[in-house]
Protein backbone atom coordinates (compact mmCIF):
# COMPACT_ATOMS: atom_id res chain seq x y z
CA UNK A 1 0.00 0.00 0.00
CA UNK A 2 1.37 3.62 -0.97
CA UNK A 3 2.83 6.38 2.00
CA UNK A 4 0.30 8.75 2.09
CA UNK A 5 2.07 11.78 2.06
CA UNK A 6 1.29 15.36 3.66
CA UNK A 7 3.70 17.79 2.14
CA UNK A 8 3.74 21.31 4.22
CA UNK A 9 5.01 24.04 2.14
CA UNK A 10 4.48 21.79 -1.44
CA UNK A 11 5.22 25.30 -3.39
CA UNK A 12 8.20 26.22 -2.39
CA UNK A 13 11.50 25.16 -3.50
CA UNK A 14 11.68 21.48 -0.79
CA UNK A 15 8.24 21.06 -1.73
CA UNK A 16 8.64 21.32 -5.32
CA UNK A 17 11.58 18.75 -5.40
CA UNK A 18 9.76 16.08 -2.71
CA UNK A 19 6.92 16.26 -5.85
CA UNK A 20 9.21 15.35 -8.19
CA UNK A 21 10.73 12.52 -6.34
CA UNK A 22 7.59 11.46 -5.46
CA UNK A 23 5.91 11.62 -9.20
CA UNK A 24 9.11 9.19 -9.93
CA UNK A 25 7.43 6.48 -7.35
CA UNK A 26 3.72 6.21 -7.75
CA UNK A 27 3.25 2.82 -7.04
CA UNK A 28 5.21 3.86 -3.26
CA UNK A 29 3.49 7.46 -2.93
CA UNK A 30 -0.08 8.82 -2.42
CA UNK A 31 -0.11 12.55 -1.62
CA UNK A 32 -3.05 12.97 0.75
CA UNK A 33 -2.59 16.85 1.45
CA UNK A 34 -0.87 20.00 -0.22
CA UNK A 35 0.03 23.36 1.43
CA UNK A 36 0.82 26.59 0.48
CA UNK A 37 0.69 30.45 1.85
CA UNK A 38 -0.60 32.21 -1.99
CA UNK A 39 1.03 30.28 -4.71
CA UNK A 40 -2.77 29.89 -6.19
CA UNK A 41 -1.48 28.96 -9.92
CA UNK A 42 1.13 26.94 -8.96
CA UNK A 43 -1.06 25.04 -6.01
CA UNK A 44 -3.63 24.09 -8.74
CA UNK A 45 -1.51 22.91 -11.01
CA UNK A 46 -0.19 20.36 -8.25
CA UNK A 47 -3.50 19.73 -7.50
CA UNK A 48 -4.39 18.54 -10.89
CA UNK A 49 -1.31 16.36 -10.81
CA UNK A 50 -1.79 14.49 -7.44
CA UNK A 51 -4.75 14.92 -6.83
CA UNK A 52 -4.60 15.36 -3.22
CA UNK A 53 -7.71 15.22 -1.03
CA UNK A 54 -6.96 18.24 1.25
CA UNK A 55 -5.07 21.78 -0.27
CA UNK A 56 -4.44 23.99 2.47
CA UNK A 57 -3.71 28.18 1.76
CA UNK A 58 -2.57 29.91 4.77
CA UNK A 59 -4.01 33.03 3.46
CA UNK A 60 -7.79 33.22 3.32
CA UNK A 61 -7.83 35.29 -0.38
CA UNK A 62 -5.59 32.95 -1.55
CA UNK A 63 -7.63 29.90 -0.35
CA UNK A 64 -11.08 31.02 -1.82
CA UNK A 65 -8.90 31.73 -5.15
CA UNK A 66 -7.90 28.15 -5.14
CA UNK A 67 -11.58 27.38 -4.46
CA UNK A 68 -12.72 28.68 -6.93
CA UNK A 69 -10.26 27.50 -9.61
CA UNK A 70 -10.65 24.19 -8.48
CA UNK A 71 -14.40 24.10 -8.83
CA UNK A 72 -13.94 25.15 -11.99
CA UNK A 73 -11.73 22.87 -13.19
CA UNK A 74 -13.90 19.84 -11.71
CA UNK A 75 -10.97 18.83 -9.39
CA UNK A 76 -12.21 16.53 -6.02
CA UNK A 77 -9.90 18.47 -3.67
CA UNK A 78 -11.00 19.71 -0.18
CA UNK A 79 -9.60 23.43 0.24
CA UNK A 80 -8.89 24.51 3.56
CA UNK A 81 -7.59 27.91 4.96
CA UNK A 82 -5.92 28.71 7.96
CA UNK A 83 -2.71 27.82 10.17
CA UNK A 84 -4.98 25.36 12.40
CA UNK A 85 -5.64 23.51 8.53
CA UNK A 86 -1.75 23.23 8.60
CA UNK A 87 -1.89 21.10 12.01
CA UNK A 88 -5.38 19.04 10.64
CA UNK A 89 -3.56 17.74 7.80
CA UNK A 90 0.09 16.87 9.36
CA UNK A 91 -2.11 15.08 12.22
CA UNK A 92 -4.58 12.99 9.99
CA UNK A 93 -5.25 9.55 11.30
CA UNK A 94 -4.71 8.71 7.46
CA UNK A 95 -0.85 9.98 7.08
CA UNK A 96 2.19 8.44 7.58
CA UNK A 97 4.81 10.90 6.71
CA UNK A 98 5.02 14.59 6.55
CA UNK A 99 7.34 17.05 4.96
CA UNK A 100 7.85 19.71 7.01
CA UNK A 101 9.17 22.44 4.31
CA UNK A 102 7.79 25.57 5.55
CA UNK A 103 10.31 27.97 6.21
CA UNK A 104 10.06 29.83 9.66
CA UNK A 105 8.29 29.75 13.09
CA UNK A 106 5.47 29.35 11.39
CA UNK A 107 6.24 25.87 10.41
CA UNK A 108 6.80 25.00 13.79
CA UNK A 109 2.87 23.80 15.14
CA UNK A 110 2.06 21.42 12.18
CA UNK A 111 5.41 19.79 13.55
CA UNK A 112 4.54 19.46 17.00
CA UNK A 113 0.94 17.94 15.98
CA UNK A 114 3.25 15.33 13.04
CA UNK A 115 5.17 14.83 16.11
CA UNK A 116 2.59 13.97 19.02
CA UNK A 117 0.84 12.26 16.21
CA UNK A 118 3.80 9.67 15.97
CA UNK A 119 4.01 10.10 11.86
CA UNK A 120 7.44 10.11 10.23
CA UNK A 121 8.28 13.10 9.82
CA UNK A 122 10.82 14.73 7.01
CA UNK A 123 12.45 17.86 8.83
CA UNK A 124 13.14 20.55 6.47
CA UNK A 125 12.40 23.18 8.74
CA UNK A 126 15.07 24.25 10.64
CA UNK A 127 12.69 26.03 12.99
CA UNK A 128 11.41 23.33 14.66
CA UNK A 129 14.12 22.02 16.57
CA UNK A 130 15.72 25.66 16.85
CA UNK A 131 12.83 27.14 18.05
CA UNK A 132 11.11 24.06 19.38
CA UNK A 133 14.43 22.66 21.01
CA UNK A 134 13.54 20.15 24.05
CA UNK A 135 9.73 20.82 23.39
CA UNK A 136 9.78 19.74 19.84
CA UNK A 137 11.97 16.81 20.85
CA UNK A 138 9.52 16.05 24.02
CA UNK A 139 6.78 15.62 21.41
CA UNK A 140 9.07 13.17 19.19
CA UNK A 141 9.72 11.02 21.82
CA UNK A 142 6.54 10.55 23.72
CA UNK A 143 4.49 10.56 20.28
CA UNK A 144 6.63 7.98 18.82
CA UNK A 145 7.45 9.48 15.90
CA UNK A 146 10.51 8.67 13.11
CA UNK A 147 12.35 12.09 12.80
CA UNK A 148 14.37 12.26 9.58
CA UNK A 149 16.33 14.99 8.33
CA UNK A 150 16.28 16.47 5.04
CA UNK A 151 18.51 19.72 4.94
CA UNK A 152 21.30 18.04 3.17
CA UNK A 153 24.40 18.38 6.14
CA UNK A 154 22.05 17.12 8.41
CA UNK A 155 21.00 14.01 5.90
CA UNK A 156 24.38 13.53 5.27
CA UNK A 157 26.04 13.15 9.35
CA UNK A 158 22.55 10.82 9.34
CA UNK A 159 23.76 8.74 6.83
CA UNK A 160 27.35 9.11 7.96
CA UNK A 161 26.66 8.20 11.86
CA UNK A 162 26.41 4.56 13.18
CA UNK A 163 22.86 2.89 13.02
CA UNK A 164 22.35 2.40 16.23
CA UNK A 165 22.03 6.35 18.19
CA UNK A 166 23.02 4.54 21.83
CA UNK A 167 26.52 4.39 19.80
CA UNK A 168 26.56 7.55 18.80
CA UNK A 169 28.57 9.55 21.65
CA UNK A 170 31.22 6.77 22.32
CA UNK A 171 31.88 6.33 19.20
CA UNK A 172 31.60 9.56 17.63
CA UNK A 173 34.42 12.33 18.35
CA UNK A 174 33.04 15.21 16.54
CA UNK A 175 30.34 15.82 13.88
CA UNK A 176 31.88 18.57 10.96
CA UNK A 177 29.24 20.46 8.85
CA UNK A 178 30.59 21.73 5.67
CA UNK A 179 29.32 25.28 4.68
CA UNK A 180 30.36 26.55 0.64
CA UNK A 181 30.98 30.08 2.30
CA UNK A 182 27.94 31.72 0.53
CA UNK A 183 28.60 34.07 -2.23
CA UNK A 184 30.71 36.55 -0.32
CA UNK A 185 33.42 34.35 0.79
CA UNK A 186 36.48 36.58 -0.50
CA UNK A 187 34.16 39.50 -0.98
CA UNK A 188 36.16 43.09 0.63
CA UNK A 189 35.17 43.45 4.40
CA UNK A 190 34.65 46.87 3.64
CA UNK A 191 32.55 46.33 0.44
CA UNK A 192 29.88 43.86 2.71
CA UNK A 193 28.13 47.35 3.67
CA UNK A 194 26.71 47.84 0.18
CA UNK A 195 25.83 43.66 -0.57
CA UNK A 196 22.23 44.51 -2.65
CA UNK A 197 19.45 42.16 -1.97
CA UNK A 198 19.56 40.60 -5.37
CA UNK A 199 23.53 40.30 -5.07
CA UNK A 200 22.89 37.90 -1.03
CA UNK A 201 20.23 35.70 -2.87
CA UNK A 202 22.54 34.81 -5.99
CA UNK A 203 24.03 31.79 -4.49
CA UNK A 204 26.85 30.18 -6.10
CA UNK A 205 25.78 26.21 -5.45
CA UNK A 206 22.17 25.66 -4.75
CA UNK A 207 18.56 27.67 -5.78
CA UNK A 208 16.87 28.36 -2.60
CA UNK A 209 14.12 30.83 -1.56
CA UNK A 210 15.22 34.47 -0.42
CA UNK A 211 15.27 34.68 3.15
CA UNK A 212 17.43 31.34 3.11
CA UNK A 213 19.77 32.41 0.64
CA UNK A 214 20.01 35.44 2.17
CA UNK A 215 21.13 33.02 5.74
CA UNK A 216 23.89 31.26 3.99
CA UNK A 217 25.22 34.86 2.45
CA UNK A 218 25.48 35.62 5.90
CA UNK A 219 26.44 32.34 7.17
CA UNK A 220 23.63 32.41 9.53
CA UNK A 221 22.16 29.33 8.07
CA UNK A 222 25.04 27.33 9.16
CA UNK A 223 24.40 28.79 12.82
CA UNK A 224 21.36 27.66 12.59
CA UNK A 225 22.37 24.08 11.42
CA UNK A 226 24.89 23.47 14.31
CA UNK A 227 21.86 24.29 16.69
CA UNK A 228 19.85 21.46 14.85
CA UNK A 229 22.88 19.48 14.67
CA UNK A 230 22.81 19.39 18.58
CA UNK A 231 19.75 18.88 18.88
CA UNK A 232 19.09 15.87 16.19
CA UNK A 233 22.38 14.15 17.11
CA UNK A 234 22.79 14.89 20.84
CA UNK A 235 26.49 15.03 20.72
CA UNK A 236 27.79 18.94 23.28
CA UNK A 237 28.07 21.78 20.84
CA UNK A 238 32.03 21.50 21.68
CA UNK A 239 31.84 18.34 19.26
CA UNK A 240 30.54 20.65 16.40
CA UNK A 241 32.74 21.77 13.91
CA UNK A 242 32.08 23.42 11.01
CA UNK A 243 34.51 24.05 7.76
CA UNK A 244 34.32 25.98 4.72
CA UNK A 245 34.02 23.71 1.32
CA UNK A 246 33.20 26.27 -1.71
CA UNK A 247 31.80 23.35 -4.10
CA UNK A 248 29.45 21.71 -1.69
CA UNK A 249 30.50 18.25 -2.98
CA UNK A 250 30.57 16.73 0.33
CA UNK A 251 27.60 17.73 2.45
CA UNK A 252 29.09 17.11 6.08
CA UNK A 253 30.97 14.99 7.73
CA UNK A 254 31.49 12.25 10.49
CA UNK A 255 34.77 12.15 12.68
CA UNK A 256 35.28 8.92 14.51
CA UNK A 257 37.32 8.04 17.78
CA UNK A 258 39.65 6.55 15.85
CA UNK A 259 39.90 9.81 13.71
CA UNK A 260 38.97 7.93 10.80
CA UNK A 261 35.93 10.10 8.43
CA UNK A 262 32.91 9.10 6.95
CA UNK A 263 31.84 11.97 4.58
CA UNK A 264 28.73 11.67 2.48
CA UNK A 265 29.05 13.13 -1.27
CA UNK A 266 27.12 13.77 -4.01
CA UNK A 267 26.02 16.76 -6.73
CA UNK A 268 24.10 19.81 -4.97
CA UNK A 269 20.49 18.64 -5.91
CA UNK A 270 17.55 18.03 -2.85
CA UNK A 271 15.95 15.43 -4.72
CA UNK A 272 18.94 13.11 -3.14
CA UNK A 273 18.16 13.75 1.00
CA UNK A 274 14.59 14.11 0.04
CA UNK A 275 14.29 10.73 -1.64
CA UNK A 276 16.54 9.80 1.17
CA UNK A 277 14.29 10.43 3.37
CA UNK A 278 11.13 9.30 2.04
CA UNK A 279 12.60 5.91 1.22
CA UNK A 280 14.54 5.42 4.34
CA UNK A 281 16.05 2.72 5.53
CA UNK A 282 15.86 1.17 1.78
CA UNK A 283 17.46 3.94 -0.95
CA UNK A 284 15.57 4.73 -4.40
CA UNK A 285 15.80 6.51 -7.42
CA UNK A 286 15.91 10.74 -6.64
CA UNK A 287 16.11 12.18 -10.19
CA UNK A 288 19.28 14.03 -9.53
CA UNK A 289 22.41 13.34 -11.45
CA UNK A 290 25.47 11.33 -10.71
CA UNK A 291 28.44 12.77 -9.58
CA UNK A 292 31.29 12.47 -12.46
CA UNK A 293 34.85 12.14 -10.30
CA UNK A 294 36.90 13.13 -13.58
CA UNK A 295 34.78 16.49 -14.06
CA UNK A 296 35.32 17.50 -10.28
CA UNK A 297 37.89 20.00 -10.16
CA UNK A 298 39.70 20.10 -7.01
CA UNK A 299 37.81 20.06 -3.52
CA UNK A 300 39.27 22.48 -1.07
CA UNK A 301 38.52 23.42 2.69
CA UNK A 302 38.82 26.31 4.52
CA UNK A 303 38.78 27.45 8.15
CA UNK A 304 36.05 29.81 9.13
CA UNK A 305 38.74 32.48 9.54
CA UNK A 306 41.01 31.55 6.75
CA UNK A 307 41.17 35.24 4.92
CA UNK A 308 42.14 36.26 8.79
CA UNK A 309 39.04 37.87 9.25
CA UNK A 310 36.71 36.28 11.65
CA UNK A 311 34.03 38.88 11.51
CA UNK A 312 33.26 37.90 7.98
CA UNK A 313 31.15 35.29 9.18
CA UNK A 314 30.31 36.42 12.54
CA UNK A 315 27.08 35.83 12.43
CA UNK A 316 27.88 31.68 12.72
CA UNK A 317 29.53 32.33 16.21
CA UNK A 318 26.17 32.55 17.62
CA UNK A 319 25.12 29.15 17.53
CA UNK A 320 27.37 28.51 20.09
CA UNK A 321 26.30 31.36 21.97
CA UNK A 322 22.93 30.68 22.13
CA UNK A 323 23.66 26.80 22.92
CA UNK A 324 25.46 28.19 25.74
CA UNK A 325 22.77 30.63 27.07
CA UNK A 326 19.43 29.46 29.14
CA UNK A 327 16.88 27.60 27.01
CA UNK A 328 15.09 29.50 24.75
CA UNK A 329 17.83 31.50 23.48
CA UNK A 330 17.98 29.59 20.25
CA UNK A 331 14.29 30.63 19.35
CA UNK A 332 15.85 34.28 20.19
CA UNK A 333 18.11 34.13 17.76
CA UNK A 334 15.69 32.94 14.94
CA UNK A 335 13.15 35.49 15.77
CA UNK A 336 15.60 38.18 15.57
CA UNK A 337 17.02 36.78 12.37
CA UNK A 338 14.10 36.14 10.69
CA UNK A 339 13.14 40.00 11.43
CA UNK A 340 16.85 41.08 10.26
CA UNK A 341 16.48 39.27 6.75
CA UNK A 342 13.38 40.42 6.10
CA UNK A 343 14.46 44.18 6.67
CA UNK A 344 17.06 43.69 5.19
CA UNK A 345 15.23 42.34 1.75
CA UNK A 346 13.04 45.45 2.21
CA UNK A 347 15.94 47.70 1.79
CA UNK A 348 15.19 48.56 5.67
CA UNK A 349 18.71 47.64 7.14
CA UNK A 350 22.38 47.10 5.74
CA UNK A 351 23.51 43.42 4.73
CA UNK A 352 26.65 43.98 7.58
CA UNK A 353 23.53 45.33 10.20
CA UNK A 354 22.17 41.68 10.37
CA UNK A 355 24.43 40.40 12.38
CA UNK A 356 24.33 43.58 14.69
CA UNK A 357 20.51 43.20 14.95
CA UNK A 358 20.70 39.84 16.21
CA UNK A 359 23.38 39.89 18.47
CA UNK A 360 21.46 43.16 20.13
CA UNK A 361 18.63 41.41 20.26
CA UNK A 362 20.41 38.38 21.93
CA UNK A 363 21.71 40.54 24.58
CA UNK A 364 18.59 42.92 25.31
CA UNK A 365 16.32 39.57 25.72
CA UNK A 366 15.23 38.35 29.29
CA UNK A 367 12.70 35.54 29.36
CA UNK A 368 10.87 32.29 31.87
CA UNK A 369 11.86 29.39 30.25
CA UNK A 370 9.40 27.91 27.63
CA UNK A 371 8.06 24.44 28.33
CA UNK A 372 4.95 24.50 26.12
CA UNK A 373 3.77 25.61 22.11
CA UNK A 374 2.43 28.90 23.93
CA UNK A 375 5.40 29.94 25.30
CA UNK A 376 7.87 29.42 22.45
CA UNK A 377 5.23 31.14 20.59
CA UNK A 378 5.43 34.14 23.27
CA UNK A 379 8.80 33.95 22.96
CA UNK A 380 8.76 34.11 19.65
CA UNK A 381 6.49 37.42 19.61
CA UNK A 382 8.98 38.95 22.29
CA UNK A 383 11.92 38.53 20.05
CA UNK A 384 10.36 40.02 17.13
CA UNK A 385 9.33 43.02 19.09
CA UNK A 386 12.50 43.83 20.37
CA UNK A 387 14.00 42.94 16.87
CA UNK A 388 11.68 45.39 15.44
CA UNK A 389 12.75 48.14 18.02
CA UNK A 390 16.50 47.65 17.03
CA UNK A 391 15.32 48.19 13.21
CA UNK A 392 14.29 51.80 13.93
CA UNK A 393 17.78 51.82 15.82
CA UNK A 394 19.70 50.86 12.66
CA UNK A 395 17.14 52.02 9.94
CA UNK A 396 18.93 53.60 7.34
CA UNK A 397 17.91 57.32 6.27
Amino acid sequence: MPQRITVLGSTGSIGTNTLDVIARHPDRFEVFALTGATQVDLMLRQCAQFKPRFAVMVQPDAAKQLQDRVRAEGLNVQVLSGAAALDEVSAHAEVDAVMAAIVGAAGLSPCLDAARSGKRLLLANKEALVVGAEVFLDAVKNGGATLLPIDSEHSAIFQSLPEDPATWDTRVAKIILTASGGPFRTRELASLKDVTPEQACAHPNWVMGRKISVDSATMMNKALEVIEARYLFGLPPERLEVVIHPQSIIHSMVQYRDNSVVAQLGTPDMRVPIAYGLSWPERMVSGADALDFHALSAMTFEALDDHGHPERFAGIHLAWHALRGPRGTTAVLNAANEIAVAAFLDRQIRFDQIHHLNLNCLSRMTFATPHHLDDLLDLDAQARAVAQDEIHRLALP
